[in-house]
């Protein structure tokens, strides 16, 4: 599976993940909000530990950095 994902997206993604957790986890958030933003949570963590974003493959985007060609001499 190609990496579409760079790595502030992904540390983006994953901090997003760990304050909804404290969040929850401090009962700040609750009901069908905290179900709706623990699941966002679960797929921020998922994405970024993959490196690659479902919604950002038929969007034809990517926000990891391009491989420079090496030159063959």
């Amino acid at each position: 599976m190609p990496t579409n994902m760079g790595s502030i997206d992904r540390a983006i993604r994953a901090t997003l993940a760990v304050l909804i957790g404290v969040l929850y986890f401090m009962d700040q958030i609750s009901g069908t909000a905290a179900i709706v933003l623990g699941a966002v949570a679960v797929i921020f963590l998922l994405t970024s530990f993959m490196s690659f974003c479902p919604l950002y493959w038929p969007l034809k985007l990517s926000t990891a950095k391009k491989e420079e060609s090496s030159s063959q001499t």
